[in-house]
């Protein structure tokens, strides 16, 4: 495993902690975060719905179900009301703790470059460059100072888990990357919005947020003040 100095390009890390960071408002504000008591007791009290209508609720947020992945991590929930589209048919899910810590899934149509950091320049900024990127196992780790992700390669899709640094370790990270998998009947059941809920659902987005960085809103004012 061998370490490397990037110069800045790190699009899956930094653009999915700069959305990560974006819900905070929403997971503080009404998020209804599901526990792992709640959803096994869900799961084993009714039978998963019937595929085609798992599909339709897919599609429901713009996606589709063979998108869907979900991942565990100790004393980390999913927050319910993250869930949604990420580009065209990608989607994107956040799992938080009680005490505000977050971490992002995201699964989308990327380029090899971009899940494979070792393969070319990685992405970052100039305020928060890379400072590691290197294989672990069957995945990329890369990390700037503020942030960090594990990306592995599924056909053509990239899945990215990122956090921030402050609120999550490597260790924490890594085994939620390698926890991830591609959601089951009854999981896609227990994440996706009910039919009728979801309709144009997407991952809350800031307009004030850059698209690369750390995720610092933008306070400039014009001449007017």
């Amino acid at each position: 495993m061998t370490s490397h100095t990037r110069p800045p390009r790190l699009r899956p890390v930094l653009t999915a902690l700069a959305l990560t960071l974006t819900l905070a408002a929403a997971t503080g504000c009404g998020t209804e975060v599901a526990s792992d008591t709640e959803a096994a007791r869900s799961a084993s009290a009714t039978p998963a719905p019937d595929r085609a209508e798992l599909e339709a609720r897919a599609r429901a947020v713009q996606t589709v179900a063979e998108h869907v992945w979900v991942t565990e991590a100790p004393g980390y929930a999913l927050a319910r009301q993250s869930v949604g589209v990420v580009g065209d048919d990608g989607f994107g899910s956040v799992y938080t703790t009680s005490e505000g810590g977050q971490i992002q899934l995201r699964v989308e149509r990327l380029p090899h470059a971009d899940a494979d950091c070792t393969d070319g320049p990685a992405a970052g900024s100039a305020q928060d460059p890379v400072v590691t990127c290197e294989r672990d196992g069957e995945q990329w780790y890369r990390a700037t100072e503020s942030g960090h992700a594990y990306a592995q390669e599924q056909g053509d899709l990239v899945v990215t888990v990122s956090g921030a640094r402050e609120e999550v370790d490597r260790a924490a990270l890594r085994a939620a990357a390698r926890a991830a998998h591609r959601a089951d009947d009854r999981e896609l059941d227990q994440v996706l919005p009910p039919a009728g809920e979801a309709a144009g659902r997407q991952p809350v987005e800031r307009g004030d947020l850059p698209p690369m960085g750390d995720g610092a809103p933008n306070n400039d004012v014009g001449a007017s003040g």
